[in-house]
This record gives C-alpha cells, structure tokens and sequence, in this order.
C-alpha cells in the first residue's frame, strides 16, 4: 500500500506541477511513446534475464506491493515454533523432531504457526538446518558454514533480479531518447506542415524524453530499492533461523538459544526480554 501511496505522490507531483504552469494534461498522453518505450524495455529485460529470474522479479515486484512478510509476527510466529520444537525435543529425544520435519503439514506442532508452514522457504530452511543436528552428519561447529552457505545461495538469488531491474532502470533514459529521435523524424517528414501540426508532433517527440527519465528515476529505481530492502528483510529472517539453531546444536537450552538471536533482530522487529517470556508463556500454555 506504501507503494502505491508514493507512486501517487511522485505522478500527482509531477501532473500537479505541469498544470501548475499552465499545461494542459493531456499533452503527456502519447500511447506510441509508452509503446516504444514501455517496449523496448521489456525486451531488454527478456533479453538480459533467464527465466527463473524473470519469474523472481515478478513476484519480487509484488511483493513491493503487499510488503514484507517478515514482520514482526512473523518473528514472534518463528521464536514460537523454535521454541515449541526444542522443548518438545528436549522432554521426548532429539529424534522425535524427525516426523515433524518430515511431514511439517501433518505435524500438530507446524499446524499452530500457519505463518511459518504457509511459507515454503522458511519450512525447507528450518528442515535443512536441523536435519544435520537430527542425523549426527554435521558436528555443531560445522553447522555455521553450511547455513551461511545456503544464505549466500538466497542472496545471491536475490541480487539477480535486482539487478536486472537496475539496469532496466538505468537504460529507461536512452529508450526515452530513442522515442524522441523518433518522434522528430516523423516531424521532420511533415516539416512543411502547419506550424501547430509540427509544434504537436515536437511536444510528442520531447514526451519521450521526459516519459523515459520519469519511469527511470520515479518508478524503476525506487522498486530497485524497494525490492533490495526486501531481499535484506529475507535474508535477516533466515539468519535468526541459523542463529537459533546454531545454539541449540551447541546444548543451549531452547529459551537461551532463542535469546541470542533475538538480540540480533532489527528493531522495528525485535521482541523485548518481557515480550520474549510472554511468547514462551504462550506456547507452556498451549500444551498444557
């Protein structure tokens, strides 16, 4: 919602401010520009781009649009069901976790946190963390590389169409230029023509211009960054999830181990100490 708040912000400026001066609003409207421009860049962008990062900028790009979904309920979903796993580890044995990352969507612990086993990502990360900690194929001190391995695969992932969209953002000028070119070798064919005939033809040639340094710096580059905040908020997430794990292969006691990755969250999202007790009173009372 926050991006379409500000997209109505820079447009409304933007109209607001032409009208101001005295121009008439649909002297911008020129659906052969945004052809051409809207165009070519999507062919740049096919052309640049394999289909699993094209694909990932689609949903990246909604995203932008709905926000994170790694808030702060999303956290207190995850100190919830970290928590709830590891008690329930501790009192019945470390292999007892098996069925439950075997099968997350019959597990009765998973199904109280639809959050965490509605987002296919963070499930397959929590198994792959733990499931070296179940089978004995890792020792604790092995574990840190291998998750920030896995991380860095995510982030790299993420950066593909982030970059992608930065350099769409980067060419929306020249593809603007492009459009004006254009636009004043169609004026230049009508140059004998009536003086408002060309000057309409001018304005629809400078259109382009403005059309492509507009969607650059006023639409592309702010999702860019949109989108790279949001891969960060990802990538955080993923790495409370290691932090936990990380000490709770290491024989830290569920709250401790949950404890020390708490300190480690942004704080818009970070729990405090008594919130952090009132979540772990939550999931005692739940079993009883």
């Amino acid at each position: 919602m926050i991006v379409i708040i500000g997209f109505i912000i820079v447009f409304g400026a933007v109209a607001g401010g032409f009208i101001w001066s005295g121009g008439h609003l649909l002297a911008l409207i020129h659906p052969a520009e945004l052809l051409t421009i809207g165009g070519a860049a999507l062919g740049a962008m096919i052309v640049m781009s394999p289909k699993k990062v094209l694909i990932d900028l689609l949903h990246g790009l909604l995203q932008c649009v709905k926000g994170t979904p790694y808030n702060r309920v999303a956290y207190d979903d995850l100190f919830k069901t970290m928590y709830d796993l590891f008690r329930f580890a501790r009192r019945e044995g470390l292999t007892s976790l098996e069925p439950h990352l075997n099968q997350p969507d019959s597990s009765e612990i998973f199904k109280k946190y639809p959050r965490i086993t509605g987002n296919h990502h963070v499930i397959e990360f929590i198994r792959g963390a733990l499931s070296p900690v179940i089978e004995g194929s890792a020792r604790p001190e092995q574990l840190p590389e291998m998750l920030e391995t896995e991380i860095r695969v995510i982030e790299e992932e993420h950066h593909a169409p982030l970059g992608v969209l930065t350099k769409t953002a980067d060419g929306l000028p020249g593809f603007g230029i492009v459009a004006a070119v254009l636009g004043i070798v169609i004026t230049m064919a009508s140059i004998d023509g009536p003086v408002e005939e060309i000057g309409e033809k001018v304005g629809a040639a400078l259109v382009g211009t403005f059309l492509g340094i507009l969607m650059s710096y006023g639409v592309f580059g702010p999702l860019a960054v949109r989108l790279e905040f949001l891969g960060a908020a990802e990538l955080a997430y993923f790495r409370t999830i290691a932090t936990i794990v990380q000490g709770f292969a290491t024989d830290l006691p569920p709250k401790i181990a949950i404890e020390h990755a708490r300190r480690g969250v942004g704080s818009e999202y970070r729990p405090t100490r008594d919130q952090l007790d009132e979540l772990f009173s939550q999931v005692d009372a739940a079993a009883r």
